[in-house]
């Protein structure tokens, strides 16, 4: 299996969440990712749950694949030896809100002097500019935003947040893509450049058909629970014994349900005769079709939907999900890796296949300043002058 990113360089500066996952995605597809954190403290998420032997799965999931040092950008000698690793990177990440790496005197602009290729992806909650760009953001506040809480949930109950932090996952998948983009180019012409990604805009973005209501109708979209504003049925209903999904996209799969649930009737019914119409009469189609899968257990009527060929599935919990022969088995969703400290563990494994190549989990997330004296030794500085740096707070 081919490296994909194996001449590829990051420095990660990034804490929490979204910088993270895009470091991350990068260390999954082979780039030598060096996660730079502040001594003594490190990561904010390292103190964030569940642990193992004191060690934060929250920390350990978004931060495989990557080497760690402890670096005090405040001092000068801690700078000194960023600027050193800048040299040979490709890549710098940091979600720093607006102006604290200019304030550290390590602004892109600073750093393009020294490395004119450098790649400067840059995650905060609104961005570099407008006129909240100094407000701190975090993935709350990009769902609440974005409009997004406002369509989440039910309509009696009250705007509701995403189960995962959503705003931070999109925007650090944005931002790989940004600097995938960015790195292709720098190696074509020499020329590095910022990538700007925002959690509220990375949200924005992602709601395509709920933007696109209002900018066309002026209707406000509203909570509408699990079904979805521009097919039906496309929703969740109740069986004897859990929930399932039933997605039927167009009007063949419908007359398929139909067909399926003995109700000929409904394919030649004004209600429901076109999408637009069963959308609009989705309250009465609804109880139809629950009266019919209440007479069945979930997983005997999915697979008996799924052989008349229309998409369903059951509603899994998470323990069904590290379970599912598919997800788990086949697509390698959950990775067992051997930390130093918390010892065997599982975490979620990368997404992205690839026919040639592979990403994956090749090590474990790093103990804080793991890698200070490889590193360090990489760029010519002695045991002496690491451990003296190291007594002096430097790393």
């Amino acid at each position: 299996m081919s490296t994909l990113l194996g001449d590829v360089r990051v420095l990660d500066l990034t804490r929490v969440l979204a910088g993270p996952f895009c470091g991350m995605l990068l260390g999954d597809m082979g780039a030598d990712v060096i996660k730079i954190e502040t001594p003594q403290k490190g990561d904010d998420s390292r103190q964030n749950p569940p642990f193992i032997n004191g060690e934060s799965c929250y920390y350990m999931n978004l931060n495989r694949n990557k080497r760690g040092i402890t670096l005090n950008l405040k001092s000068e000698k801690g700078k000194k030896i960023f600027l050193e690793l800048v040299k040979n990177a490709d890549v710098i990440i940091e979600n720093f809100r607006p102006g604290v790496m200019e304030r550290l005197g390590l602004s892109y602009s600073e750093l393009k002097k020294i490395n004119p290729a450098i790649v400067y992806g840059c995650v905060s909650g609104f961005g570099q500019y407008g006129p909240y760009k100094d407000r701190g953001g975090y993935d709350i506040i990009g769902q609440a935003m974005s409009g997004l809480m406002s369509t989440t949930g039910w309509p009696d109950s009250g705007p509701t947040r995403t189960g995962t932090a959503i705003s931070d996952v999109l925007a650090g998948l944005s931002v790989t893509i940004g600097i995938l983009a960015a790195v292709l180019e720098a190696k074509r012409t020499g020329m590095g450049q910022v990538v700007d990604v925002a959690l509220v805009d990375s949200t924005v973005a992602s709601l395509e058909i709920i933007n696109q209501i209002y900018l066309a109708t002026g209707r406000i979209p509203e909570r509408i629970g699990n079904r979805y504003e521009s097919v039906y049925p496309y929703d969740s209903f109740k069986c004897a014994d859990g929930d399932l999904v039933i997605a039927c996209g167009n009007n063949g799969l419908f007359e398929k349900l139909a067909l399926l649930m003995g109700k000929h009737e409904l394919i030649n019914d004004l209600r429901f005769k076109t999408n637009p119409l069963r959308v609009k009469n989705h309250l009465q189609l609804k109880t139809i079709v629950e009266e019919w899968t209440r007479l069945w257990k979930r997983d005997e009527l999915v697979e008996k939907i799924l052989k008349a060929g229309i998409p369903a599935a059951p509603i899994y919990t998470i323990a069904d999900t590290v379970k599912d022969p598919h997800i788990a088995g086949a697509r390698k969703m959950f990775v067992e890796v051997e930390h130093p400290v918390a010892g065997k563990m599982k975490l979620t494994g990368s997404h992205i296949k690839f026919g040639r190549s592979e990403a994956k989990i090749r090590y474990a997330a790093p103990t804080l300043g793991q890698h200070n004296g490889q590193i360090l030794s990489e760029l010519g500085y002695s045991m002496k002058e690491i451990f003296e740096m190291q007594q002096e707070g430097v790393i």
